[in-house]
């Protein structure tokens, strides 16, 4: 007959052989997920949608990189708005610093193509500019016709007797009386005058 600690020894083993598949199938479930993709699929399985979105949130936050269908990952960084490969569901620490340095590669070549932008700009601007003078220096200057231009001598001309006027009576208005700028004038044509009359007198004489 078998003791009674033979029969606890036998039982306590049969007991450990039928429950080890169990423990390891347990353990297999409760393992944390590879990637992205095998957690968005855990969280698509959630009870509810909040608890759904809050999953996924989570899934966002845990992996940046997401599986490429030949193989391996392929990480997103948007402020290049470019993919980098990577091998893993995360960046390693070398392939983060390789992907800042490609970032600082990009804001210069970003401030070269502003700068160049403006200068690009600037310079149509000044050729616009040039354009504009030089099509407005080629059109011609209107010109009037002979009856205007005729008729433009004769109203300055006419204006310039009416100025001659205007001065002369201004000068016999602000004439102070008696003087002898204001009264030679008078003078000289009176004498003239005689002149005349005495250089016709004897030519009359003579044809009578």
């Amino acid at each position: 007959m078998p003791s009674r600690t033979s029969v606890l020894l036998i039982t306590a083993a049969a007991a450990c052989v039928v429950l080890a598949p169990s423990h390891a199938h347990a353990q297999w479930w409760s393992r944390a997920p590879a990637d992205f993709e095998d957690c968005a699929d855990r969280a698509e399985k959630a009870p509810s949608k909040e608890e759904k979105a809050a999953k996924l949130a989570e899934c966002h936050s845990k992996f940046a990189g997401r599986r490429k269908p030949g193989g391996g990952y392929s990480y997103f960084d948007f402020m290049q708005n470019r993919h980098f490969d990577i091998a893993g569901p995360n960046p390693t620490p070398e392939e983060q610093k390789k992907i800042d340095e490609q970032y600082i590669v990009y804001l210069d070549q970003e401030r070269r193509s502003t700068i160049a932008a403006a200068f690009t700009a600037k310079q149509q601007q000044q050729l616009q500019q040039a354009s504009l003078r030089t099509e407005t220096a080629k059109v011609p200057v209107p010109r009037q016709s002979p009856a205007k231009q005729q008729a433009t001598a004769a109203e300055a001309k006419s204006g310039e007797l009416r100025s001659g006027e205007l001065r002369s009576r201004t000068r016999a208005t602000n004439c102070a009386k008696g003087s002898f700028s204001c009264e030679w004038p008078r003078l000289s044509g009176g004498l003239n005058d005689i002149k005349k009359l005495f250089s016709s007198s004897p030519n009359k004489a003579k044809r009578s």
